[in-house]
């Protein structure tokens, strides 16, 4: 999760509808947000106006219309009259275009996709037939506007479908509030699509959740495996309640493919438990898709604290979720920032519920998240290699860690400017940049980014770090230091700013400054560069002489090839 923003968001509205109750809901569902909108009726004027401003990137920009109020060809098309399929989709270009130009002047762009009342039955069984059909034309028209976004990377389609049918459908329109004032939808409407919005607005900045602490009696499965063993649970097996477990668990399998990682904090005996994780015959998780657990009868708070530290991630990454709602206050009261959603007693809900949870979007999925269980899974194995009186030295001798550093290019950039955009606690500037951005900046003169790919005999921890530096003459500043928190403490965070300083002083630079930005999140950052051996010249300035090279760490093998 990153820290709140100094500055309020703000986000500009542009529509062929009167929005003013959209943006009455956006802010009332966020006060710090700022929202207003343009005027109502000329969308390609709006889009060609905010396209003209200069580059601000720091606002955010909905389109939100309807598809004739965007594309004159299909105002046409539903008067049942001849139209022309290319000019339609010539003009969904055009408009496409306009986007793509307002996407250069703000941080992101949220699109809602086009579509119209299911009451409307256009031609019935022809409706999806090809160059006939309203649906199908429709469809086609969202389909291109999707590909020719396809590539701008601060560009999002928002599924309108979806909050029309999680308003009720039909409902859903109110055919009266547009005859008195231009507004075609019900309020639910409004607030479905402002949840929506502000989902996509919380990944962008790294507010996404990343861990979900999982009880394990009538929420993982059904029953007490305690008193009944895993053969008496409710887990598949045809019946109601079995199958709804079920289609809990394959929900939850899903989630972790895209980089959601699974704890769990039970009370239960340990060793029953784990026998039925690992022995059910209709079990979907088993223990390696579990980070870590602590199942036990201490305090479910107690433990949730002590996995989240384990697994070095914030009350505000997690979520959790439990039958008994006596357990869900209390770790709601003790954990600020853990969301606690309400559970359905009705275990064919769970898997809804858990679908509907607006808290896990992302704006990409790298193959570190596909695999991000399999590297926790490694983690316990390093744990576990750590022998009684084993010191700090002799662990990361045995773990036998090696960097491969290159130079941002066009492979790795989607996965760098996601760690721009999620890392905190070891996050020196704590900057949130696009992958544009990220390059654009990368190909000034006297700029460098250099990424970080660490493993170790138990694994591959992937693109886990990043260094910025900018050089002048013969000052070198590192101006983003940020690393994954699953390798920090391992000496990575020193063979980084080796592979900085071995950079700066290739490129004729003196002196080597880092620049640290106090948050509230990234107190790991502070306490390294307060133990990293340079000169404190400020409170949160730290400076090096490149006439001494920075040593790397011994118990690293490095892999790289500086050149500046």
């Amino acid at each position: 999760m990153t820290d709140t923003p100094t500055h309020p968001a703000t986000i500009t509205l542009i529509s062929d509808f009167n929005a003013d109750t959209f943006v009455r809901t956006l802010m009332a569902a966020r006060p710090s947000v700022e929202a207003k909108t343009t005027p109502f009726g000329r969308p390609h004027e709006a889009l060609r106006t905010v396209g003209n401003n200069a580059p601000a990137q720091t606002d955010t920009l909905i389109v939100w219309t309807q598809p004739h109020g965007a594309v004159a060809s299909f105002a046409q098309a539903q008067t049942f009259a001849p139209y022309d399929a290319q000019q339609v989709l010539d003009e969904v270009d055009a408009f496409a275009g306009l986007i793509a130009s307002a996407a250069r002047t703000h941080r992101a762009v949220f699109v809602a996709s086009w579509a119209t009342p299911r009451a409307a039955r256009g031609l019935g069984p022809l409706d999806f037939k090809p160059h006939t059909g309203l649906h199908h034309l429709l469809a086609t028209m969202n389909l291109r506007l999707a590909q020719c976004l396809a590539d701008i990377p601060n560009t999002f389609i928002l599924d309108t479908e979806r909050w029309l049918s999680a308003s009720g459908g039909d409902a859903a329109w109110s055919p009266k509030m547009w005859a008195a004032a231009k507004v075609p939808y019900a309020a639910k409407v409004f607030h479905h699509a402002a949840t929506d919005v502000y989902a996509a607005m919380d990944a962008l900045a790294g507010r996404s959740r990343k861990l979900i602490i999982l009880d394990l009696d009538d929420t993982l499965w059904g029953g007490v495996v305690g008193e009944t063993g895993w053969g008496g649970i409710a887990l598949g097996g045809h019946s109601l309640k079995g199958e709804a477990f079920l289609a809990f668990q394959q929900r939850l399998k899903a989630l972790t493919r895209r980089g959601i990682v699974l704890a769990i904090a039970s009370k239960n005996d340990e060793a029953v438990a784990l026998d039925a994780l690992t022995h059910h015959p209709d079990m979907v998780l088993r223990p390696g898709d579990f980070a870590g657990w602590r199942i036990n009868w201490t305090d479910k708070a107690t433990n949730i604290a002590e996995l989240l530290r384990e697994l070095k991630l914030g009350a505000d990454a997690a979520i959790f979720i439990d039958d008994n709602p006596a357990e869900r206050a209390r770790v709601a009261q003790a954990l600020p920032g853990i969301l606690v959603p309400d559970w359905p007693t009705d275990p064919t809900l769970a898997a809804g519920t858990l679908d509907a949870l607006p808290c896990f979007d992302t704006v990409a999925v790298t193959n570190e998240d596909r695999v991000r269980s399999e590297l926790y899974a490694a983690e316990r194995q390093r744990t576990a290699a750590a022998t009684p009186g084993m010191s700090q030295d002799e662990w990361l001798d045995q773990l036998g860690v090696h960097i491969e550093a290159t130079p941002l290019n066009a492979a790795n950039i989607t996965r760098a400017a996601q760690l721009f955009n999620k890392t905190n606690q070891m996050n020196m500037a704590t900057r949130r940049m696009t992958a544009d951005d990220l390059l654009a900046w990368s190909a000034k003169a006297g700029h460098h980014v250099l990424t970080v790919r660490v493993s170790d005999k138990f694994g591959d921890y992937g693109l886990t770090g990043i260094v910025g530096i900018a050089c002048e003459g013969s000052k070198a500043t590192i101006t983003d230091f940020l690393l994954s928190c699953r390798v920090m403490g391992r000496g990575v965070e020193q063979a980084m700013v080796h592979l900085a300083a071995q950079w700066a002083a290739c490129a004729g630079a003196e002196t080597l400054t880092a620049h640290l930005t106090p948050t509230e999140r990234n107190r790991p950052c502070q306490e390294f560069w307060a133990a990293s051996g340079f000169d404190r010249d400020a409170p949160d300035v730290f400076s090096w002489s490149l006439s001494t090279p920075y040593p790397a760490p011994a118990s690293i093998t490095l892999d790289t090839q500086v050149a500046a």
